[in-house]
């Protein structure tokens, strides 16, 4: 199904394969799961729909949700696409102060929570509404006869995905049901799923990639295991149980189910279903690509994408190993990407990228283009080789270091479980480098030289080589795609003396 509303595509699939699963709630036993039907779907988000309009929820209010990963959020995220609502989801990983903002932000008149904690704000304007209690239960339910028509126009803005902030506060960024419709359409053609197959959703559904994944699934007619909380081994259980075949998430996750396999005797595999892992969202090191086909058993592709603009590019399951270890795959047809000659920062323009940000001056160039930050280089195949981020150039004694280059290379060490590499401020160089580093167990103990000299074993330019070495139990991440907050290293490290200060 081409066009139409969020709502239309719902119904679409309801009408297709009424009894066909669609969700399944993932937990500890067996007896505590629960699922849900496409066509169970449709029918219970327009009752939550009817209950919502009770409560006054109109439509084109906006309504701010901060609620957990179960088939009751999208539920309740459905029956808000079918009033035509603008909803505003934060993941739960936001605390008072990130929530205050998006509520002061958007003008809320409705905030939406699970349960009675945390109702006690007091720069809160907006009306709270218990979406459900914490079993489950209590969703809002009335006649759906009493409803508005559902909304037409899939043009209009009626979601507001918020960036993660690390100096500043985060950014709202406007999208549309075509936007996201668009960018799930895309991932459906890039993942090529068959109708035997059952995916995943181990990251918060507040994210975009939530309304992202559930478009593939209601236009491919396959299943998704959601997961409230992911955690390894805990969640494996729920994984073989219903066979999952795709997974993923970002590279994080990549590696989490790497060492899961790692424990387990040789010849044994992990998940036995598994035949894709897919993710974006953070740098994949060429090494990493390998080191899951041969172990884990399955394909993996990965892709560059972000709140603005949720699909990219992404991995051809049935490219080369070479351009799916060393590249983050082709966009698809309707994405345009420009980037200087060579390497540069990238520019995005399509109907998957958004409508701009909620209070901010337009972001696009005459054009119509948009400057994501991030940089990059085409290769002559128009794949996207994503080399770091603006702010992750570090300049030192005025020439340039890339941080996404050298981890590449660090995770090659065999005492290294992941790295991060960031510039400090230094009075004689003007930035500094430092690899904060996260060890296998049973590591060897590393030392700056040890590093060093692993990476010029590898060819790294002497210029680049890291002065100071910060070993870590674990690199501190976000609570979506779990990617690494850098910000909190450069406060956390910067202060420190440089351990090599030759250089």
């Amino acid at each position: 199904m081409a066009g139409g509303t969020l709502w239309d595509l719902v119904g679409w699939r309801a009408a297709r394969s009424p009894d066909a699963a669609a969700l399944i709630q993932g937990a500890e036993s067996a007896r505590d799961e629960r699922r849900i039907s496409f066509g169970g779907l449709r029918r219970r988000a327009e009752r939550v729909a009817a209950g919502l309009y009770a409560r006054g929820v109109q439509p084109g209010c906006t309504v701010v949700w901060q609620l957990p990963t179960r088939i009751e959020t999208v539920l309740v995220s459905l029956a808000l696409a079918r009033l035509g609502a603008v909803q505003s989801p934060v993941v739960p990983g936001y605390g008072d102060h990130e929530v205050g903002q998006v509520l002061r932000r958007t003008g809320a008149a409705f905030f939406l929570v699970p349960g009675p904690a945390r109702l006690d704000r007091a720069d809160r304007a907006a009306t709270v509404i218990e979406a459900y209690d914490r079993a489950g239960g209590g969703l809002p339910d009335g006649d759906p006869a009493l409803l508005p028509p559902p909304p037409a126009d899939a043009h209009e803005v009626r979601w507001i995905y918020w960036t993660s902030g690390t100096t500043a506060g985060p950014k709202g960024v406007r999208h549309t049901d075509h936007s996201l419709r668009t960018a799930g359409r895309c991932l459906a053609r890039a993942l090529r799923p068959r109708p035997s197959d059952v995916g995943s959703m181990a990251f918060p559904y507040a994210h975009v990639a939530g309304p992202d994944y559930t478009v593939m699934l209601l236009l491919c007619g396959i299943p998704a295991l959601l997961l409230e909380r992911f955690a390894l081994p805990g969640s494996l259980a729920a994984y073989r149980r219903h066979g999952v075949t795709l997974a993923g998430g970002s590279t994080a996750f990549y590696t989490l189910f790497l060492a899961e396999q790692r424990r387990l005797p040789p010849g044994r595999k992990l998940l036995p279903a598994l035949r894709l892992l897919a993710g974006g969202g953070a740098p994949k090191p060429p090494a990493l690509y390998h080191e899951v086909v041969a172990e884990l058993g399955c394909q993996l592709t990965h892709g560059y994408a972000l709140t603005e603009a949720p699909m990219v590019t992404m991995g051809d399951p049935y490219d080369s190993p070479e351009n799916l270890a060393t590249t983050d795959g082709r966009p698809p047809a309707g994405m345009e990407i420009r980037i200087a000659p060579g390497t540069g920062e990238i520019w995005l323009r399509g109907p998957a990228v958004c409508r701009g940000y909620l209070g901010e001056p337009d972001p696009f160039d005459a054009d119509g283009f948009l400057p994501t930050g991030d940089l990059g280089r085409l290769t002559p195949t128009g794949h996207l080789v994503v080399t770091g981020r603006l702010k992750d150039i570090i300049i030192r004694k005025g020439e340039n270091v890339s941080a996404q280059e050298i981890e590449e290379l660090l995770y090659r060490h065999p005492d290294v479980a992941d790295a991060a590499v960031i510039g400090l401020p230094d009075d004689r160089r003007g930035e500094r480098v430092c690899a904060v580093v996260e060890q296998p167990t049973g590591a060897r103990e590393l030392t700056l030289d040890a590093v060093c000299g692993h990476l010029l074993g590898l060819g790294l330019a002497r210029y680049k080589l890291p002065e100071q070495l910060e070993v870590v139990a674990a690199l501190p991440r976000g609570a979506t795609l779990r990617k690494v907050r850098k910000q909190e290293l450069r406060e956390r490290f910067g202060g420190a003396a440089a351990a090599r200060s030759g250089r």
